[in-house]
């Protein structure tokens, strides 16, 4: 249990490190990019109020109008198609934030359906990364066969390398097909894969909103939503293998701990009154028996074993 203790705060005192090394990293990478982007805007908009002789009131409707037509630009966002794109980042927990519910219906719907939905979803990606895991064990036994190996056995570190090297080998080719369709660079597009597949989904890229995408290419909209389950599934075997790697850790060390507390109770001695007990059995039983029944009794009183008295020898 020591050991736990240990273990539970060490993750907690590096976790909060790594979140404080990488806040400090990404103050000084994006911190003054903010900033010079602010000073842009604030002297553009001056600029444009100065020109067109904007009011603040009405350059403050334009700025709203602006921002609610943004989820507007990709075309309807609640058809069919739109509407299981939308179901898909719910019950994956992607959450890109491109087109959210408007009516009480809507958000209400939403969270029931998190609710039931999320779970199950996890449970499917965790059976299917499973089957993957399995599948690459068959693949690894096979090739290690052909090649000869001594050992034909697929052992933890194979299949890591094998679903990791997979997990790459499909960002990877999901980000050259987004590149060609979305027309974003080969590394934004690696990046929209990896935000994707990782669930983290901040949305500020987001595929099929150009050009009415959702609506008017099935095709496309296919291959996207394909990417996105297969992916998640491939990635599900990678955190699968490395989620079982830290519980077996973990498992050890409290099967470890549990032998070594049970090894110390059944060592432990103590004393309960005048009887030495060891793990709650008394000791020296039979010893306290026997000699019960071979003490005799030397006191005064009308015992049978000195009564009657024996007469006293008088020194002459």
């Amino acid at each position: 249990m020591k050991k736990q203790n240990i273990r539970t705060l060490s993750l907690i005192v590096c976790t909060f490190t790594y979140l404080l090394v990488g806040a400090a990293v990404f103050d000084s990478l994006e911190s003054q990019h903010e900033i010079k982007t602010l000073h842009l805007l604030t002297n553009m908009s001056a600029m444009i109020r100065i020109k067109y002789n904007i009011t603040d009131d009405d350059y403050g409707i334009v700025e709203t109008m602006v921002t609610k037509s943004a989820p507007f630009k990709g075309g309807s966002q609640w058809r069919f198609s739109g509407a299981f794109y939308y179901a898909i980042t719910v019950l994956t927990t992607i959450g890109y934030g491109h087109s959210t519910p408007r009516t009480v219906g809507g958000k209400v719907f939403t969270m029931c359906y998190a609710l039931a939905g999320i779970p199950l979803g996890l449970v499917m990606f965790q059976s299917i990364g499973d089957r993957v895991n399995r599948a690459s064990s068959i693949v690894i036994r096979a090739v290690k066969r052909f090649l000869g190996c001594g050992s034909q056995e697929a052992s933890e570190l194979d299949l890591i390398c094998a679903v990791v090297t997979l997990s790459v080998l499909v960002i990877a080719g999901g980000a050259a097909a987004f590149s060609r369709e979305e027309g974003w660079t080969y590394f934004d597009s690696v990046y929209y894969c990896f935000i994707t597949l990782t669930t983290i989904g901040f949305g500020d890229m987001v595929a099929l909103q150009q050009d009415n995408a959702l609506n008017t290419r099935p095709d496309y909209v296919a291959f996207a939503l394909v990417f996105i389950l297969f992916g998640l599934a491939v990635v599900a075997a990678s955190l699968n293998l490395l989620v079982l790697r830290f519980v077996t850790m973990n498992t050890e060390d409290e099967k470890r701990d549990e032998a070594e507390a049970l090894q110390a109770a059944q060592e432990t001695v103590r004393l309960e009154g005048d009887v030495i007990t060891a793990n709650g059995s008394t000791l020296m039983r039979r010893e306290q028996q026997a000699s019960d029944g071979d003490v005799t009794s030397v006191c005064s009183c009308r015992c049978h074993s000195c009564w009657p008295p024996l007469p006293l020898p008088i020194g002459r």
